[in-house]
């Protein structure tokens, strides 16, 4: 979050930042006159405290003199600056949590150069990769979910019947290559000298806070239930919509130290959104879905030191994509496509060449969003109280949070079966992947199960 220091001191730059990423819902007038009136309060609140203090003193100095009805006047004046000042204190309490509440509805300041825009429309190309050798693909390339069920390796409809809309099964080498795809991240993101974590899937309400997801998202996510028992509450907690929720809520209310900085996680899970199956041509396939695999990157680091670290975090999670060889672009998002929290952010996105898409690139084929590289700063630090000491005897300051996607699975699926896939109807396992599933060179699909595969036979 935002201090209030800064809120107070710089409006203007805050009204800008409103501006940029197009916010019309924040009644920041509200939130400066709120301040003000707490500010009032612990003024006023302050002198009473020195006043009593003064009079406090005194009292027992009048009736070693004697003065006894002088000291009479003094605790009776004594106990009205008490109910004076416990009238005070809880009105500012009162102010003290609105306020903060309100805070919570600010998004991050975006830094000097992000560009202005309204949505992706206006995002900023930065540059491409894989695009000059790429490989010859059929004349027609079929959509993913299409090839998917041809090869019987996707199951849209027995995932609806069990969980709804936005479910699906993988199944035989569909369900391998999204485990050999973990594994292969997993070891490259090491390779860079990440530490790997398996966080719980659960949060609770504090740490979904922290991160931002609350109180600005909670439509999009999953609250989990209690038990069935009227008499018995609802557990606080969530399903974990990205890794970044719990792995940067390791350390709330932490203070580390210079020398262990950066701290560079690494965390594998499934994430659950609902927000994920709303976006018109995009619900059908794996491009939006409400449950998916992810390995997460998270960074800690000291504040002058966060934005060459964010685009050395560009490059770690655009390696997966180099090594799988999949062509793709990296974008600078403009204001209004920035995410709540952050103050700087870089799209990766992978290129899937089934031109099933009214806004496709200029390739033919769509870009789909693999990878969201994001600096902080000291938002989400402030949020959970994570500071570092530049020394060990100097003062706690707020450090920089940082992360990234390394990558988002399904999309990595899409792009695979899309890209590689082969004239006759297979695909090409790509070549950093094979170590992974036992050296297979090609996925050739499976023969279907039921009554509904009868007369259906093998793939031609």
């Amino acid at each position: 979050m935002l201090s209030r220091q800064f809120v107070r001191e710089n409006p203007d730059t805050v009204r800008d930042a409103l501006q940029l990423r197009d916010v019309d819902d924040v009644d920041l007038d509200e939130i400066l006159d709120l301040d003000e009136q707490w500010r009032d309060l612990k003024s006023r609140g302050d002198d009473l405290r020195h006043e009593r203090n003064q009079i406090s003193s005194k009292i027992g100095e009048l009736k070693r003199e004697g003065k006894e009805e002088e000291a009479e006047d003094a605790i009776q004046r004594s106990q009205e600056l008490k109910d004076e000042l416990e009238d005070i204190e809880t009105r500012a309490d009162e102010l003290d949590a609105k306020l903060d509440e309100r805070m919570l509805e600010l998004p991050n300041v975006p830094q000097d150069d992000v560009p202005p825009g309204a949505d992706e429309q206006d995002n900023e190309e930065i540059r491409r990769a894989g695009f000059d050798d790429r490989r010859t693909l059929p004349d027609e390339v079929v959509p993913h979910y299409d090839l998917g069920e041809q090869l019987d390796i996707l199951d849209f409809d027995r995932g609806a019947k069990v969980a709804g809309g936005g479910y699906y099964f993988l199944k035989g080498d569909g369900a391998r290559l999204e485990h050999a795809l973990i594994q292969f991240m997993r070891d490259t993101h090491r390779e860079q000298e990440y530490t790997e974590v398996f966080p719980p899937i659960p949060v609770n309400s504090q740490s979904m806070t922290g991160t931002s997801q609350l109180p600005k998202f909670s439509e999009d996510a999953y609250r989990i239930g209690g038990r069935n028992d009227e008499d018995y509450d609802d557990d606080d907690l969530w399903l974990c919509p990205t890794a970044e929720v719990p792995v940067t809520n390791m350390y709330r209310d932490d203070i580390l130290l210079a020398d262990d900085l950066p701290v560079k996680h690494q965390a594998y899970t499934p994430n659950f959104r609902r927000e994920a199956g709303e976006h018109g041509t995009e619900t059908r396939g794996l491009a939006r879905v409400h449950q998916f695999n992810k390995v997460e990157l998270v960074n800690f680091v000291e504040p002058d030191r966060s934005d060459e670290r964010l685009d050395e975090l560009v490059d770690e999670a655009a390696e997966v994509l180099d090594r799988l060889g999949l062509p793709y672009r990296v974008v600078l998002l403009c204001g209004g496509d920035l995410t709540f929290a952050s103050a700087r952010t870089y799209d990766i996105e992978v290129w899937a060449p089934a031109d099933d898409m009214e806004h496709g690139p200029d390739i033919g084929g769509r870009w789909l969003e693999v990878s969201s590289a994001s600096n902080f700063e000291t938002f989400q630090a402030r949020r959970i109280g994570l500071r570092y000491r530049p020394e060990r005897h100097e003062s706690a300051e707020y450090l920089h949070t940082l992360n990234a996607s390394g990558l988002a699975l399904p999309r990595v699926v899409v792009a695979i079966l899309e890209y590689y896939q082969n004239e006759d109807g297979t695909v090409t396992v790509p070549e950093a992947l094979r170590p992974y599933l036992d050296g297979q060179e090609q996925i050739e699909g499976h023969e279907p199960l039921g009554e509904s595969a009868v007369g259906a036979g093998k793939r031609e």
